[in-house]
């Protein structure tokens, strides 16, 4: 135990704790042992009886199944006794905690998962997660940005940190719970605002994600707990005595990655856009390996079929596609699109033009060197033209972008902007999990927006000028698609905020 528990030459090398007679390398053993005491103890105490706080513990079960997706690979640091990581229901389960008490119990309780009995800041990974996961450790950790340090090196560019820590507002209810026996007892913790935690995470090599607030009951209330736990605390001024802060984080990205470039496609939703079809392939730039053009034209009355087929022979150096829509809406076009398309990036172009494609480099860029993985257009932040947008229609993209920021958990500034980039890799992901928000989206920005929100991918707005329409009219109706947006909002709150 004690090589195991012996710190790194650079921990040795740290000055002695002023006033304890310690150096740093004698007070780290010395709170590490204690803890392994403290926590061995409570393993022994938890055979015997449960308090109140397997109510939490079920509530952050809930909310961690929600984040992680199932059948992934997931690491636990500071597993105790395994439940959570079992929630999770992972392919492989990897837990590490240095209370043995704690590991035989997690061991006899999920056979199927894998437990390792280490300290997680001196622990040594072998391989990239999905999930890495510290619930309730960094409060309790001796150096948290050294522990945050460890848990990077088990993530790969597309892993997920999930953080929960406590709030020091509860100190008072928790330590009289804990002396009336009805919550586990802990030893003194570290004060760690939320601001901490973003700022622990970025000297770490991470970026914070989202964050958000958990639990405003830790207690089996009937019937009242789950709709305090579930919706109040979601909402000012409740929000503010929550008692977890949760935390999705992702290494921070290169500055741009190693090896050959990705290839490209623009998917482009057509119909009776005749008149702008020249312009397409006038305007869209080859990018990276090579662009494919796959445009998908949804019954139009004008020759819009016709004029690309023209185009198509004009332009030999595009890979085109083109595909007559079998169903109906922009959304089945995006997603007959993307089925059909060949790229590691896809992107979305509105056939009408007024996102301009000669923008669309700044979002392969943005993509490609991590800087996001959801890059979405915003439309509202530079003058329009006189006609490009209605003032009806820019009021109600404001609210919209105010109510997705708040229901995402991510700033999310224009919802409706046609011109969205991914990868092929999470597109794939997303749509293996859209029954979770049901087929209909006629749009296709939603079914997406939701989908990056529920896979934590980085959303990133990037500003266009957005231009009038120079050709034909627009297929939006206010009022009637207006209304179905609330309804998709509605239905998303349950699906994403209040879970």
């Amino acid at each position: 135990m004690a090589d195991r528990l012996r710190p790194s030459s650079e921990e040795a090398s740290r000055e002695h704790a002023g006033g304890t007679g310690q150096s740093s390398t004698d007070a780290r053993e010395s709170f590490v042992l204690s803890r392994i005491e403290h926590w061995d103890a409570a393993a022994r105490r938890m055979l015997c009886r449960r308090g109140w706080g397997g109510y939490y513990h079920q509530r952050l079960q809930e909310v961690y199944s929600h984040l992680a997706p199932r059948g992934g690979r997931v690491l636990e640091l500071g597993c105790g006794q395994g439940d959570l990581l079992a929630a999770l229901r992972p392919s492989l389960g990897v837990g590490i905690d240095f209370s043995k008490e704690m590991l035989q119990q997690a061991a006899a309780r999920h056979p199927d998962l894998r437990f390792v009995c280490a300290d997680a800041q001196e622990w040594t990974p072998r391989n990239a997660f999905d999930t890495v996961i510290l619930s309730d450790l960094a409060n309790d950790a001796w150096d948290v940005q050294a522990l945050l340090e460890r848990a990077r090196q088990s993530c790969g560019p597309q892993t997920r940190l999930l953080i929960n820590t406590y709030s020091r507002l509860w100190e008072l209810p928790l330590s009289l719970a804990q002396r009336m026996g009805l919550a586990t007892s802990n030893l003194p913790q570290n004060w760690l605002a939320p601001e901490d935690v973003e700022n622990l995470l970025g000297l770490a090599g991470f970026e914070v994600v989202r964050r958000w607030v958990e639990i405003f009951c830790p207690l089996p209330v009937p019937l009242l707990g789950r709709l305090m736990n579930r919706y109040l605390v979601k909402v000012w001024p409740f929000s503010l005595f929550a008692l977890t802060h949760l935390f999705v984080a992702r290494r921070k990205p290169q500055t741009r990655p190693e090896g050959a470039p990705p290839s490209v496609s623009v998917v482009v939703p057509v119909r009776n856009e005749e008149g702008n079809i020249p312009s397409i392939f006038d305007g869209v730039p080859q990018m990276g390996a090579g662009t494919e053009l796959v445009f998908v034209e949804g019954g139009s009355t004008d020759r819009t079929f016709e004029a690309i087929e023209a185009a198509q022979a004009a332009h030999p150096e595009y890979r085109c596609v083109l595909l007559r829509q079998r169903g109906q809406g922009k959304g089945d076009a995006v997603r007959e699109g993307f089925g059909r398309a060949t790229g590691e990036v896809l992107m979305i172009l509105d056939g009408d033009l007024t996102v301009p494609p000669e923008d669309l480099p700044r979002f392969y860029e943005a993509l490609v060197r991590g800087i996001g993985e959801f890059v979405n257009g915003v439309r509202l932040v530079y003058p329009m033209e006189d006609q490009a947008m209605r003032f009806a229609n820019l009021v109600a993209n404001k609210c919209f972008s105010l109510a997705f920021s708040w229901l995402l958990g991510q700033d999310v500034k224009d919802t409706l902007c046609g011109t969205k980039v991914l990868w092929r890799r999470d597109y794939e992901k997303l749509a293996a999990n859209r029954a979770d928000f049901g087929d209909f989206d006629p749009f296709g920005d939603f079914d997406l927006l939701f989908g990056a929100a529920k896979l934590n991918l980085k959303i990133v707005d990037i500003p266009i000028r957005y231009r009038e329409r120079t050709y034909g009219t627009t297929n939006i109706q206010r009022w009637r698609h207006g209304w179905m947006l609330l309804k998709m909002v509605l239905f998303a709150s349950r699906k994403i905020k209040f879970v």
